[in-house]
């Protein structure tokens, strides 16, 4: 087993801070990707009064040997009260960029795509100024359940890919690289407005010509925004770490995918897809889109 290296040791975080963002987050019963994933970054984003708000859990109904989120055979029903407590929260913390992610919701018809309206149009209700990222699962292909959340009109709508293709199997048995990729080119095409986004997680035993390939494939459908991560195994039944890519390793994909035309790369040891989100905004200045009215948006075809 690989050793954990220096460089992805976090700083201990103010733990006053940290219990006040938990406090709201029990007030409201709602739950984050930071503290069901188990994110190493918890304790930076709370100190700072941010969190990734997991909608529609905390438990998921597919089983991803990487993922520390919890998974759940029986479906259960989605709590009507989420979208007003979600906004609440995010109307506490005053949040500039918010980004709203899910757990997978297979059971559903539409994969939670409701849901995530609800969320968005009660988060704009309380804090108009707020953008909003929202990061989905691939909703077993149901691009009219994709259509639904576009038409809500986030800014930013962010899917991960995860891993190279030939790891899927192994990785993420559930899932499908090339639906991945046609989710972004389908938001692309459905919304030229939106900023795409999409991680993926090394460290799995891929090589630097697949993780290549991969930052090529998205570039192929038009991916503004990528992320670039450290996996690490959250517990021994998960698994495990193959290597432990340096940061120099990072840089050269960093500068290799702004090389290809990403309008950001994110790449470290601890970044995570959420991670410094609310960069966008400085992204949206530099690089500013129109779109239509949101009265327009449920006309658009």
């Amino acid at each position: 087993m690989a050793v954990k290296p220096d460089w992805l040791r976090v700083k201990a975080p103010q733990w006053q801070r940290v219990g006040s963002v938990k406090e709201i987050l029990r007030d409201l019963s709602l739950n984050t990707v930071c503290e069901e994933a188990s994110c190493p970054n918890i304790g930076e984003c709370f100190n700072a009064g941010t969190a990734t708000f997991l909608i529609m859990g905390p438990a998921c109904t597919r089983a991803c040997p990487y993922c520390d989120i919890d998974f759940d055979k029986v479906p259960r029903g989605l709590d009507p009260t989420e979208p007003d407590n979600l906004a609440e929260a995010v109307r506490r913390l005053n949040l500039n960029h918010v980004v709203i992610t899910s757990v997978n919701r297979d059971d559903l018809s539409d994969g939670g795509a409701s849901q995530f309206v609800k969320c968005i149009e009660r988060t704009r209700e309380l804090s108009p100024k707020t953008t909003i990222e929202v990061l989905i699962p691939d909703l077993c292909g149901n691009w009219d359940a994709l259509k639904t959340i576009l038409d809500a009109a986030p800014e930013v709508l962010n899917h991960n890919t995860e891993t190279v293709p030939r790891l899927y199997k192994k990785t993420r048995p559930q899932g499908d690289y090339q639906r991945s990729l046609e989710l972004l080119q389908r938001t692309r095409e459905l919304t030229p407005w939106v900023y795409t986004k999409s991680g993926i997680m090394v460290g799995l035993g891929e090589t630097d010509a697949e993780v290549r390939e991969v930052m090529r494939d998205l570039r192929a459908v038009d991916c503004d925004i990528l992320t670039i991560g450290q996996y690490l195994q959250p517990t021994q039944k998960h698994l495990g770490v193959q290597d432990f890519i340096t940061p120099a390793q990072f840089d050269a994909w960093r500068e290799y995918g702004e090389s290809l035309g990403f309008l950001q790369v994110v790449s470290s040891p601890l970044t995570r897809s959420s991670y410094h989100a609310e960069q966008v905004r400085r992204l949206m200045e530099t690089h500013p889109r129109s779109k239509p009215e949101l009265s327009q948006l449920h006309s658009l075809k």
